[in-house]
């Protein structure tokens, strides 16, 4: 079910019956020269629809812009700051739960977000206002990814590409090579690492271009792959989250 598309008395009935969201959210930013800015959110729109359809559980309007700042040498990339980000979402569950929702399902695509869904999630259950998990797609499906894709990547490899290529048909074909030359492929981490800490801040130290793997070794095929098993992982999570008593979503008492 997509809220936008449904009127006031049919959210009614809705929330007569279910207590559970589905929140898309992504990044609007580069993503090489070969992938619209908007792939992230793309990619958890289109989880999130198909989980909704197969399940019959609420799926919100999706976030587009998220913790990007990263990215910012790139023209397009849009960002907020992160605790502007966590109060905006936190809002917008909390407005959920003004309508009976008491557990949500944040459905994340880029990287940038995760530490700080978690964290909005850790404080609405504290105060006991709703049971909120982060779910990110690729890291549902890993063993899939490392089977399909000899050099992967973090950001605009072969894994974003081929669920672009499945999803929106907007990979920019004569760029792969391109993105593959000049970006970094493979994926160096010692190039970022020093002593076990993380010596960079952002993408362009590491990637002249943007990417990240090697996206040559994409196609609509292995998208489709990535985006039925990553969907089915999703449905099987709310699923299990919408079957569990309140009371198991509670935090336990003080010792």
């Amino acid at each position: 079910m997509q809220l936008s598309e449904r009127t006031w008395p049919e959210m009614d009935d809705y929330f007569d019956e279910h207590s559970i969201a589905l929140v898309p959210l992504g990044s609007t930013e580069q993503h090489g020269p070969h992938l619209p800015q908007g792939t992230d959110y793309m990619i958890a729109q289109g989880l999130a629809r198909e989980a909704a359809e197969r399940t019959g559980f609420l799926c919100t309007p999706t976030v587009t812009i998220g913790v990007s700042d990263h990215h910012r040498q790139f023209s397009g990339t849009m960002w907020v700051e992160p605790p502007v980000f966590r109060e905006y979402v936190e809002s917008v569950t909390r407005n959920l739960t003004y309508h009976g929702v008491d557990r949500v399902i944040y459905v994340n695509a880029h990287g940038g977000n995760i530490q700080h869904l978690r964290e909005v999630g850790r404080s609405l259950r504290r105060d006991g206002t709703a049971y909120a998990i982060e779910w990110m797609w690729d890291e549902s499906i890993p063993g899939l990814v490392d089977e399909l894709f000899e050099t992967n990547g973090p950001h605009a490899g072969p894994k974003e590409t081929s669920m672009i290529a499945y999803l929106r048909d907007l990979v920019r074909e004569d760029e792969l090579e391109a993105a593959y030359e000049n970006g970094m492929a493979p994926v160096d981490r010692a190039h970022f690492t020093r002593n076990g800490a993380r010596t960079f801040h952002d993408a362009i130290e590491n990637s002249d271009n943007g990417a990240f793997g090697d996206p040559r070794d994409a196609s609509a095929e292995k998208g489709e792959q990535l985006f039925e098993a990553a969907t089915d992982q999703l449905v099987e999570l709310a699923e299990w989250l919408d079957g569990r008593p309140s009371e198991e979503l509670l935090p336990v008492d003080h010792v």
